[in-house]
C-alpha cells in the first residue's frame, strides 16, 4: 500500500447513492490507482519522506559552484548536509526557493560563509542531504492515543477525536513516527443504548450515559447497525441509520455501544523508525493538497463507477433525449488540469 490522497471514507461519502462496506477493496484499489496516477500527472511525490540521499559533486546538472539542483528529490527541511566528508552548518547554506518553498528544489551554499561544496576522492556521491523529502508537511492535530504503545503493537486505540478525524489511507504522526492506517476495527466505548430504538430510519436520537465521550463524525455500531453521528445534544446522539450499508434493526435498552476507535496501521512509515508511545500522545494527520485530495476522490468515484458498470455507463443529450455511452468523467479533465496548473512540477530550462 502506497500513501493514497484521500481515505476510502471520503470515498464512500462523496457520492448520492452511498457506497457500502462491501466496496472495501474495491476502493481501496482505486484509491492506490488514483494516487500514482497523480503523481504521475504532476511529476512529484507528495508524501513527507524521512531519508538520506547522495548527489554528484560536481555533476552535469550543476552550472554553478555553488548550487544544488534536487530535481525529483524536493526538500520539505534539512536535518544534516555534508559534501566531501565535512558537515556545512544550517547558517552557511540556503533553501531555495526561499520565497515560495516548500518544496524546495534547490540548495545554494551562502557566499559570506566558509562552506563550499565538493572536496571528495571523487565526484560521486560527493553531497550527502539528511532531511525530510516531500511536497509539504501540512498537518493537522487528530486526537491523541487512547493507549501507551511499545514498537510492535499494529492496533492502536485512539480518541473519539481521532477517530472521527481519520479514515483508512490517512498518515498520522506520533512523536517523530508516522504510521499509515490500512484498517479500522470497533471498540467498545463502555456505554450502553439508553433506550429502546425501533426499526425506523426517521428514529435518529440514541440516547446514551455521557454524550461528551463521542465526537461528531465518530461512526458507531449497535448490534450490527452502523450510524453516523450528526450532531449531539446533551447525552443524545443524533445519528444516520443504517450507515455503510449496514442493516437497520431494532434495539433494546441496554445493548452495548461500539464506536470505530482502533486502527489498524503500518508502523515506522515514510522512513521513520516505529517507537514507544504514552498514552495521550497527541495525534497528528498528514493533509495533501486540497485539490490533490478532491481528484483522488474523483479519480476513484470515477473508476468504481465504471467498474460496476462494466464500463459501458449512458447518459442523456441534450436536445435529442437519446442515449450515448458516457464519455467517464465529464468533469475529470478540467480538474486535472487545475491540479497540474496549481501543483505539478514543470520543466527547469537550463542555459547552455
Amino acid at each position: 500500500m502506497g500513501v493514497w490522497f484521500a481515505t476510502r471514507e471520503d470515498v464512500m461519502r462523496a457520492p448520492d447513492s452511498k457506497l457500502t462496506a462491501r466496496n472495501n477493496a474495491q476502493i481501496d484499489r482505486a484509491l492506490e490507482s488514483a494516487s500514482r496516477g497523480i503523481e504521475d500527472l504532476c511529476h512529484r511525490t507528495f508524501a513527507p519522506v524521512t531519508a538520506t540521499r547522495y548527489f554528484d559533486w560536481p555533476g552535469s546538472q550543476n552550472g554553478t559552484s555553488w548550487r544544488l539542483w534536487l530535481d525529483d528529490s524536493e526538500l520539505i527541511s534539512v536535518t544534516t548536509l555534508s559534501s566531501g566528508g565535512t558537515t556545512i552548518g544550517a547558517t552557511d547554506f540556503f533553501l531555495e526557493p526561499n520565497r515560495s518553498g516548500p518544496p524546495y528544489n534547490q540548495l545554494e551554499i551562502d557566499l559570506s560563509g566558509p562552506a563550499s561544496f565538493g572536496g571528495g576522492a571523487t565526484h560521486q556521491r560527493d553531497i550527502t542531504v539528511t532531511g525530510l523529502w516531500g511536497y509539504r508537511n501540512d498537518e493537522t492535530t487528530a486526537g491523541t492515543l487512547a493507549e501507551a504503545l511499545d514498537a510492535s503493537e499494529t492496533g492502536i486505540d485512539v480518541s473519539p477525536a481521532t477517530s472521527a478525524a481519520v479514515g483508512v489511507g490517512s498518515v498520522l504522526r506520533v512523536d517523530s513516527e508516522r504510521v499509515l492506517v490500512t484498517g479500522r476495527t470497533m471498540a467498545d466505548t463502555g456505554q450502553n443504548l439508553g433506550a429502546n430504538l425501533d426499526q425506523q430510519l426517521k428514529t435518529v436520537t440514541v440516547p446514551v450515559a455521557d454524550g461528551t465521550t463521542f465526537v461528531v463524525d465518530e461512526v458507531i455500531l449497535i448490534d450490527g447497525e452502523r450510524m453516523l453521528i450528526v450532531d449531539i445534544a446533551g447525552n443524545n446522539l443524533i445519528v444516520k441509520r443504517a450507515w455503510d450499508g449496514s442493516p437497520i434493526a431494532a434495539h433494546t435498552t441496554g445493548a452495548d455501544v461500539y464506536a470505530l476507535r482502533t486502527l489498524t496501521v503500518q508502523r515506522g512509515a515514510l522512513g521513520t523508525t516505529a517507537a514507544t508511545h504514552d498514552s495521550g500522545a497527541s495525534v497528528q494527520r498528514w493533509d495533501p493538497p486540497g485539490l490533490v485530495r478532491d481528484l483522488a476522490i474523483a479519480e476513484a468515484l470515477n473508476q468504481v463507477t465504471n467498474e460496476s458498470a462494466g464500463y459501458a455507463r449512458t447518459r442523456k443529450t441534450g436536445d435529442g433525449g437519446t442515449s450515448e455511452k458516457a464519455k467517464a468523467g465529464q468533469d475529470l479533465p478540467d480538474l486535472r488540469d487545475r491540479v497540474y496548473n496549481s501543483h505539478g512540477r514543470k520543466g527547469r530550462v537550463r542555459s547552455v
